[in-house]
């Protein structure tokens, strides 16, 4: 049997950039380590510089392959890579991490841990079949879901796959940070004197995030700042072009960790718009950061956005272009309202504390090592 300081862990998953998965594996990473394990990261191929300066990063290809041979590359850099670091424990993240890394990690000889990180919606049908067959057939030794709401609709898999499902709650870091919103606003270039939206995500169309930017179209002294990349961006500036409110919206890329601390310190209200969820990250970082959040009426949302069965947001049909306006200056305009959802919202670091889930994680890998 290895020594403690012997065990390896490594964290596979799609892409390599500042999202909310990649917050979770960078967090579980460290924890790791804190608790004896040594780690890599491994990426199927590198989207953004996010991970750049991180020695401990693998890629295995520069970009996403665009052709079969450069699929087949990919998955041989993969399995190479994980010869070469020998890790105990694989943990596969999102959907396409799971079904590639999983098989090859077994091949490889590790055990596996695979996460449930994506919302059900955004998973493809055949893909989603796959997933249900590795698990069920054991390519998992372990899969964790992050909600009730994730771990009721995997229960409902075959037995053989519901039996290896864990449900750890997400813990996250507090982002608040101590800067006025003039020298927050400043630090990330957004406007001083107007009332400031934000949200942050993927651009990607089950956000709507163009239900945020149409809301200006109601309100029209305010402006909306969106921190996050993706495939949606052209569309999403065309149509606040075609909205007259392109001047209104600040589209910030990419922001790391102190980056976003700073938007969140900057902004009036956070809102979330987004139709499908398995956790919901960043709404949950942004009240515990004291930023008012109007949320998109869904119900994994509710559920993690309370605390004690008190919601610690505003919830809407954000298609509804303006009850979503008319929430958003409601919670500007209630003055005890924005008290009580700042105050509770504050309170989900006690719901959600990240040594929790990190203990949590560092007991399963020490049950699947076993």
């Amino acid at each position: 049997m290895a020594s403690k300081r012997e065990k390896t862990v490594a964290l596979v998953q799609t892409q390599a950039e500042n999202a909310g998965a990649q917050e979770i594996a960078r967090q579980l990473a460290a924890g790791f380590e804190e608790r004896g394990w040594r780690t890599r990261q491994i990426f199927f191929y590198r989207r953004t510089e996010s991970f750049d300066r991180d020695s401990n990063v693998f890629f295995c290809a520069a970009s996403r392959p665009s052709s079969p041979i450069g699929a087949l590359r990919l998955l041989g850099a993969l399995y190479g890579e994980l010869r070469r670091a020998k890790p105990d424990v694989v943990v596969t993240l999102q959907h396409y991490g799971n079904i590639v890394a999983a098989p090859v990690a077994k091949l490889a000889g590790a055990r596996v841990i695979a996460n449930q990180l994506s919302a059900p919606e955004v998973i493809p049908r055949g893909v989603a079949l796959l997933d249900k067959i590795l698990g069920t057939l054991g390519a998992y030794d372990r899969i964790v879901v992050n909600s009730t709401q994730t771990a009721t609709a995997y229960r409902a898999y075959p037995e053989p796959y519901a039996r290896r499902i864990a449900h750890f709650a997400h813990g996250f870091k507090d982002k608040s940070v101590s800067l006025s919103k003039s020298e927050a606003r400043s630090r990330v270039g957004l406007p001083q004197d107007v009332t400031l939206l934000g949200c942050a995500a993927r651009l990607h169309p089950l956000k709507q995030l163009d239900c945020a930017i149409g809301l200006l179209s109601e309100n029209t002294d305010q402006h909306l700042a969106l921190a996050g990349q993706g495939g949606d961006l052209a569309r999403l500036k065309d149509l606040a072009q075609s909205l007259g409110v392109l001047q209104r919206v600040h589209f910030l890329g990419e922001l790391d960790a102190a980056g976003m601390g700073a938007l969140l310190a900057a902004l009036d209200c956070f809102v979330f718009p987004s139709a499908a969820e398995s956790f919901g990250l960043a709404p949950v970082e942004a009240a515990q950061a004291g930023v008012p959040v109007v949320a998109n009426d869904i119900p994994i949302l509710r559920e993690v956005l309370s605390v004690e069965g008190a919601p610690c947001a505003l919830f809407v049909d954000a298609r509804d272009q303006a009850s979503f306006a008319r929430s958003v200056r409601r919670v500007l305009d209630d003055v005890p309202l924005r008290a009580t959802l700042t105050t509770l919202g504050r309170r989900l670091r006690q719901r959600y504390p990240l040594e929790r889930m990190l203990d949590e994680y560092a007991k399963l890998l020490e049950e699947t090592f076993a």
